[in-house]
């Protein structure tokens, strides 16, 4: 028999296990072997939405060009719940890997060209640990034993990454080891080589960080000087205000008093959340709540008080699948429509779209500048794919101030000024200026209205008082632009059909036009980082004799906002739509764009 070309770097893997069986840990810890080594590694973690005891996946694909998209086929699957094994066995494709717990599963007839592992996972923890948890969890550091002698990973940089993952417990680290060196010998006496599948490590590659999408937006957030948190629990979500809370101990408490200088609270639901965020963005401090969906929706009366009083607050909404309360642990990006317009009555609202964590963090600290800019709420858009998965990233950049607080009156300005509007347009941009409560001056002092109120706060119920103050806040939204990052262009400069879309659909869209490109399809790609959007945008269009705009939801919600702004040109668009709660398949959005295109 042949031997099979050796592929190195390239194939992706799937764990099936249970959920609240401690897999994540181990999952994690391949995870970021695979990124010391210095392979360009993704992951994504697909789990229920209960405690315990349903399937889990996790899928780890390295490849030499860094894709970070999921991939819905795995060349190497490693099975060990016996729940899921009809399914997983099923996905198995002809020079695939299997790798299984054979104290617990029967996979009946071996496929023809797959190669099997099988490996008494159970029975080997039940032999070695002393209590039911001990052995539940670390049959699962088992299998990377088994998968670092089979496919090659770095055993020094593994244990290294143990040690680092469990810290001072060293408990938990030896039987951790223990259980890696378990799964490495009995790879090396029962398990010959006999796939293609390998790892190796790539020299002089540049230093990378892992994070969570989520602990990178609260990163950024507080260096963006957030100084107040309100949340209510709601997942994908919480673990951003966690991060908060972790993050707030140790870079914002004074080393000199031990007092802490941000205040992360846990509140009663998610209305007492976003009116603690914006009474705080009232008072000066630059403050936020984070939530997803179900929540935001709660939130939406007051988000209309914070836009129309003009009470700079900003909303992280890491988005889920919906309607109603969906499903909690699946990704989508179908809130765009109701963040643009949250509220009753005219409202419009700041949203910005990152794809990345670097971007997370950067946008998360950047959107105090604007909210404080343009006293409104800022949404910043990131999504479940996001925000609870863990990603390699190049490391993040130190954050130097100083912060933009916007039109701010301080006591000095007061001084030298006869007269101040709360609501009055002064610079003609929409924009007025504030003070902030506690300022000793008499000119200070002013009412906050969320209802008719003339441009010097004072109660109205005049129609033209009233139009007026509509149209200066629209005008205020016009201007927003050019304190938002703007949208990142790639591609064919000259080509006729053009790509939008935003977030963290550009990992598949990455992938499938380098696709295209392989088969000399011309294509242009903008992606936006913020809306309103730019004029930068429609020039985008104009530009194309059709735009195709993909949408990670159900009903073209980006393309609709896009065609809402820039209504003339709108018969240019072309919206592509989907979404089932796993990330964007690139594969799909090869093939639907050249549908597209062929349609004309």
């Amino acid at each position: 028999m042949s031997t099979p070309q050796k592929i190195v770097n390239n194939f992706t893997i799937k764990i099936a296990t249970i959920n609240g069986t401690g897999s994540q840990s181990a999952n994690n810890i391949l995870f970021k072997t695979l990124v010391r080594m210095g392979i360009p590694t993704s992951a994504k973690n697909l789990f229920p939405s209960n405690i315990q005891g349903l399937p889990t996946w996790f899928y780890i694909r390295t490849n030499p060009k860094g894709y970070q998209s999921m991939k819905r086929h795995s060349e190497v699957l490693i099975a060990v719940n016996p729940a899921s094994m009809g399914q997983d066995l099923a996905e198995v494709h002809p020079g695939d890997v299997v790798i299984y717990d054979e104290t617990t599963l029967n996979i009946g007839t071996p496929k023809e060209n797959v190669t099997y592992y099988p490996v008494p996972l159970t029975k080997i923890a039940k032999n070695t640990f002393d209590t039911p948890r001990l052995r539940s969890l670390l049959t699962n550091t088992l299998y990377v034993g088994v998968m670092a002698e089979i496919f090659g990973l770095d055993k020094n940089i593994l244990r290294s990454v143990i040690e680092d993952s469990f810290k001072k417990k060293q408990k938990a680290i030896d039987v951790n080891l223990k259980a890696i060196d378990l799964g490495i010998q009995y790879a090396k006496e029962h398990l010959p080589k006999k796939d293609p599948y390998s790892y190796e490590k790539i020299k002089n590659a540049k230093p990378q960080i892992v994070i969570e999408g989520n602990a990178a937006t609260a990163l950024g957030c507080i260096m963006g000087g957030c100084t107040v948190d309100a949340w209510y629990p709601i997942t994908p979500a919480s673990s951003l205000n966690e991060a908060m809370d972790s993050y707030g101990q140790r870079l914002r408490t004074d080393p000199e008093t031990k007092k802490k200088k941000i205040a992360v609270i846990q509140v009663e639901d998610e209305l007492c959340a976003i009116g603690a965020a914006i009474g705080a963005g009232w008072m000066g401090a630059r403050a936020m709540t984070a939530s997803s969906g179900p929540g935001i929706s709660l939130m939406s009366e007051f988000l209309g008080l914070a836009y129309y009083a003009e009470v700079p607050v900003v909303i992280v909404n890491v988005q889920r699948v919906g309607p109603s309360t969906g499903m909690p642990t699946r990704t989508q990006q179908a809130d765009i429509l109701k963040c643009a317009f949250a509220s009753h009555g005219d409202n419009r609202h700041i949203l910005l779209f990152p794809a990345t964590v670097k971007e997370a963090f950067e946008l998360g600290a950047k959107s105090f500048d604007i909210a404080d800019r343009l006293q409104t709420p800022v949404i910043v858009m990131t999504d479940l794919e996001l925000g609870m998965n863990y990603w390699a990233s190049e490391p993040f950049n130190y954050l130097k101030g100083p912060f933009d607080r916007g039109k701010v009156l301080t006591l000095k300005d007061l001084e030298n000024i006869k007269s101040f509007g709360r609501y009055a347009d002064i610079d003609k941009d929409g924009i007025p200026y504030r003070t902030l409560p506690g300022t000793p001056h008499p000119l200070a002092a002013y009412f906050t209205r969320g209802t008719g109120h003339t441009e010097i706060a004072g109660y109205s119920e005049d129609p033209t008082v009233y139009r007026t103050n509509m149209l200066r806040l629209e005008k205020k939204f016009h201007t927003a632009p050019q304190y938002l990052p703007k949208p990142i262009v790639l591609g064919d400069a000259k080509a006729k059909i053009g790509i939008i879309s935003a977030g963290t659909n550009d990992h598949a869209i990455q992938e499938a036009l380098d696709d295209l490109k392989i088969k000399k399809t011309s294509l242009k790609y903008l992606r936006v980082l913020a809306y309103p959007f730019h004029k930068e945008v429609k020039d985008f269009i104009k530009t194309c004799d059709k735009v195709i705009v993909i949408d990670h939801n159900r009903d073209s919600q980006l393309a609709t906002l896009i065609k809402l702004q820039f209504c003339d040109i709108a018969p240019k668009i072309f919206p592509i739509a989907y979404s089932d709660g796993l990330p964007l398949d690139p594969d799909f959005i090869s093939h639907k764009i050249e549908e597209a295109i062929a349609h004309g």
